[in-house]
C-alpha cells in the first residue's frame, strides 16, 4: 500500500518495480530501478537510491538511508534455511550505504536487527540472525557470521571479520582488519589477528560523557582483569568485591557470564 497523502508526498521514480504488498510510508524517495519485494515496509521519509533490492519481510524504520546498490532482506546464506518465513529490521535513522547485504534470519532466531542511528559503510556484510544494537559504526568491508551480536556504541573498523556467534561489547573499538574469533568486552580496544586488546577505549568514553569516577573504576577494572596476572575467576572475584558497583562496572564483569566463544584477553 502505498501512502499518497497530499500533504507529504513521496517520491517514487517511474522505473522502481514496488511489490503490492508492501507498504510505504509519507515523504518516501525512491530511486531509480530500485526493487521493493513482498510484505517491505518503508515507513515515512525513508530514501532509498538507486538500484536499492529490498527482496521481502523487511522493516526499515522512519528516517533511514539506504545508498545506491544496497541488498536488503535477502534469504539467509545459511544450508539449514528450509524457506521459513523470517525478518530483517532496520532501526530508525540508520545509514546503509553502497552495495551493504543485510539477510534475514532464520528459524533459530526467527530475524536479523540493526539498531538506530547506525552507520553500516560499504560493502560490510551484516549475516543472518545477527543483532546490532544502536550508534554502532561497522566500517567497510567488514563481513560477519551468522547470530554475532554488536552492543550499543561499538565501532568495528574496516575489512575485519567477525566469526559466527561472537559477541562485541557495548563502547568496544575493534581496529581495521581485525580477525575476531573470540568475545570482545565492553569498553576496550582491541586489533589484530590473532586479536588482543590494547587498553580501555578512554577517548570514546570521554567523548560520549562518561563521568570521571566511572572512568576510573573502569580502568581499575580492566587492570584487574587483564594486567594483574590473576586467573580469571580470581580476577572477577577481586573485581566484584573490591570495584564500585557502577552499572558499567557491572556490565563488564556480567560480559564473561554471558560470554560462550570465550574473551579475548
Amino acid at each position: 500500500m502505498i501512502n499518497t497523502g497530499a500533504t507529504a508526498p513521496s517520491r517514487i521514480h517511474e522505473t522502481a518495480v514496488i511489490d503490492a504488498t508492501a507498504d510505504l510510508g509519507e515523504q518516501v524517495t525512491i530511486g531509480p530501478y530500485c526493487v521493493i519485494g513482498p510484505r517491505v515496509t518503508l515507513e515515512d521519509r525513508v530514501t532509498l537510491g538507486a538500484h536499492v533490492v529490498i527482496e521481502r519481510d523487511t522493516t526499515v524504520r522512519r528516517d533511514c538511508r539506504i545508498a545506491t546498490g544496497a541488498a536488503l532482506g535477502g534469504d539467509p546464506q545459511d544450508l539449514k534455511y528450509a524457506g521459513e518465513r523470517t525478518e530483517l529490521r532496520i532501526g530508525e535513522r540508520t545509514q546503509v550505504r553502497e552495495f551493504v547485504t543485510l539477510n534475514r534470519g532464520t528459524a533459530e532466531h526467527g530475524y536479523t536487527e540493526i539498531g538506530s542511528d547506525c552507520l553500516i559503510m560499504a560493502y560490510a556484510h551484516v549475516a543472518h540472525d545477527c543483532i546490532i544494537g544502536n550508534h554502532v559504526v561497522i566500517a567497510n568491508a567488514v563481513n560477519m557470521g551468522g547470530h554475532v551480536e554488536i552492543e550499543d556504541w561499538a565501532v568495528i573498523g574496516g575489512m575485519s571479520a567477525i566469526h559466527q556467534f561472537v559477541k562485541i561489547g557495548a563502547h568496544a573499538f575493534v581496529g581495521g582488519t581485525s580477525a575476531v574469533r573470540k568475545d570482545v568486552p565492553p569498553y576496550v580496544k582491541a586489533s589484530g589477528s590473532p586479536l588482543r586488546l590494547y587498553g580501555l577505549n578512554a577517548i570514546g568514553l570521554q567523548r560520549r560523557g562518561f563521568p570521571p569516577d566511572v572512568r576510573m573504576e573502569l580502568r581499575r577494572a580492566y587492570r584487574m582483569l587483564f594486567q594483574a596476572k590473576l586467573n580469571l575467576h580470581d580476577a572477577l572475584l577481586r573485581a566484584r568485591a573490591e570495584l564500585q558497583p557502577y552499572p558499567e562496572v557491572h556490565r563488564l564483569l556480567e560480559f564473561f557470564a554471558r560470554s560462550e566463544r570465550g574473551v579475548t584477553l
